[in-house]
């Protein structure tokens, strides 16, 4: 099977100051990539179209804490991109409003990357 050609993805950025159990980071990135992908559709519908044909690429990688991600955020807003912050409600593991981590995208993979490219996978 040929490699496939993606051209576009949405990437979450996870604090990993939080020390989340496997479970509730896969439920904070959900979360993200859920809010990205609707807020997308009604915001950026060209680039949520071919990133939903490419098979919907997404990375998640990861930051230090929450300045840094709050650092991401402004820098992604500021380049154009549709971006998801998300905070726990307090239910399970984590204090009431800890916000987890940031979804930016869908957008083109050059577009992200001047912005996630420097960021180590989770």
């Amino acid at each position: 099977m040929p490699a496939a050609n993606f051209e576009n993805k949405m990437v979450i950025a996870v604090r990993k100051d939080l020390k989340l159990s496997p479970g509730k980071l896969a439920a904070q990135v959900a979360h993200a990539a859920v809010n990205c992908a609707l807020s997308s559709k009604k915001r950026k519908a060209e680039w949520f179209d071919r990133w939903y044909a490419e098979g919907q690429k997404k990375v998640v990688v990861k930051v230090n804490d929450l300045k840094e991600l709050m650092e991401l955020k402004m820098a992604a807003e500021s380049a154009g991109l549709v971006t998801s912050l998300i905070t726990d409600a307090g239910m399970t593991e984590l204090p009431p409003n800890t916000t987890t981590c940031l979804g930016i995208g869908p957008a083109p993979d050059n577009l992200i990357d001047k912005i996630t490219g420097h960021l180590g996978l989770m």
